[in-house]
């Protein structure tokens, strides 16, 4: 943990923004139990700290029309710094990739979340790009049929 310290207040605060960052600091401050002022310090004390990594909105993808989500398995050719390198750089360049994880204990080194409109964009992008980048040598794909359980926030209960 870095040797920061949270109070109840603090990991009450953090998990209401984990759940929507868009709160205005009096609807937080109603929510957490603080006043306005006592509330916002202790946010912009949070945010100083370095645990707050961004805000962001999260999109429907459906209502986007990114109806195919594939999870990727990559095993690379070589296993060198300068191979994992391009391919990293590569992978980062790439709008459909949501996630890219260098991973063990599988037959892969990278895991890949990737979100298309379609299978033929999926197959565009298999063949037009991943595959392109050198050092590629095995690819095995699945494909999300239901999403069970999707969330963003982080637990916080070992904190207290």
């Amino acid at each position: 943990m870095s040797g920061l310290r949270f109070d109840k207040i603090d990991i009450r605060i953090l998990q209401e923004l984990q759940q929507d960052s868009s709160l205005t600091n009096q609807e937080l401050a109603d929510r957490v139990g603080l006043s306005p002022s006592p509330c916002l310090r202790r946010v912009k004390a949070l945010e100083e700290s370095g645990i707050v990594d961004r805000q962001v909105m999260i999109l429907k993808r459906s209502e986007l029309g990114l109806k195919l989500t594939a999870y990727i398995q990559i095993s690379m050719d070589r296993h060198t710094p300068d191979r994992f390198g391009v391919f990293e750089e590569q992978v980062n360049s790439f709008d459909e990739v949501r996630a890219c994880n260098l991973v063990t204990g599988q037959n892969c080194d990278y895991l890949l979340e990737v979100v298309v409109e379609d299978m033929e964009m999926y197959h565009d992008f298999l063949l037009g790009k991943l595959t392109r980048i050198p050092g590629v040598s095995g690819v095995q794909s699945s494909f999300l049929l239901r999403s069970v359980k999707e969330n963003t926030s982080l637990p916080l209960n070992h904190l207290m």
